[in-house]
């Protein structure tokens, strides 16, 4: 008896183990948000003016208050008296993983929408076209790419510029030092202090760290477009209904003009705690995408 007794609770004890390691069911999500009467939104502390903090728990931005919108939508289709919102900080290396595990309802950063990421999880219609470009002091003499050999070149772990950066490294045989910054502030901290010649990244997320700066005179986006990138909000995948939620949500307001008037307050006009202004005018690619919604991912806009 004692035998049987143990060999049932290992098996209950592996099963609950199973359990734990398993991803939240996708197409939970709805019913997991009405049980709960919560939500949980991931944001990052310094994806430019899309998603950042202003501290104490304070999270803001472009991609931030889309989702806030979203939020308010589900409330309303959920028949939700209140919906409790929990903003959950996440980092290029950890975003796809809290997503799969349930931990984050909504990513909304700065994620890049391609046909590898949609292997792991699922993304809303397109709300930003991002260009990769590169950040450089503006006394360094740098204006291409090709200026950068023998440099020492920043961009931040987890991102699709790592990729970008090596690809044009092998394409103009151009051999520079690559260094990693845990998140995009950090990166940017590489350049500001002279450890790295320059910064790729997304250009609105350079010029948002820029006009963040102590002496934004200081630095210069320079040099050709080196990538273009669908962002798009992005939960968990196979989840038809809650996609369909979202989607909904985000092409009522692009019709409706309210994504292109939250794009020029948090890119065009002065935002907080500075007051100072990204001033990124919206570009014909994402002028594209909200007149014409879809979620195509990065290789559709490389074969343009």
């Amino acid at each position: 008896m004692k035998t049987r007794i143990r060999t049932t609770t290992l098996a209950a004890l592996a099963a609950l183990a199973t359990l734990a390691a398993t991803p939240a069911r996708a197409e939970d999500t709805l019913k997991k948000i009405k049980d709960s009467a919560s939500v949980t939104l991931g944001v990052r502390e310094s994806s430019g003016a899309l998603s950042y903090t202003l501290g104490d728990g304070k999270y803001v931005g472009y991609h931030v208050e889309i989702c806030q919108r979203i939020v308010g939508a589900l409330q309303k289709q959920l028949g939700l008296a209140k919906l409790d919102v929990k903003y959950q900080p996440v980092t290029s290396q950890n975003r796809i993983p809290l997503v799969q595990n349930g931990t984050v309802d909504l990513e909304c950063g700065s994620t890049t929408n391609n046909l590898t990421r949609q292997k792991d999880v699922a993304f809303a219609v397109t709300t930003f076209v991002e260009e990769v470009r590169i950040a450089v002091k503006a006394n360094a003499g740098i204006h291409a790419i090709d200026q950068l050999a023998n440099r020492t070149v920043a961009t931040t772990t987890g991102t699709t510029s790592v990729q970008t950066l090596r690809k044009h490294e092998r394409a103009t045989g151009v051999d520079f030092k690559e260094v990693f910054g845990k998140d995009h502030a950090d990166s940017f901290l590489l350049l500001e202090s002279g450890r790295a010649d320059a910064f790729v990244m997304d250009g609105s997320l350079l010029a948002g760290l820029i006009a963040k700066s102590k002496n934004p005179a200081d630095y210069k986006i320079v040099g050709e477009v080196l990538s273009v990138e669908p962002i798009a909000i992005m939960f968990r995948k196979d989840d038809p209904a809650f996609k369909k939620a979202v989607d909904d949500t985000l092409v009522a307001m692009m019709k409706s003009g309210d994504v292109a008037k939250l794009y020029d307050k948090w890119l065009m006009q002065p935002i907080p705690p500075t007051n100072s202004r990204v001033g990124l005018p919206m570009s014909e690619n994402l002028k594209a995408a909200l007149a014409a919604p879809n979620d195509k991912p990065m290789e559709a806009y490389a074969k343009k």
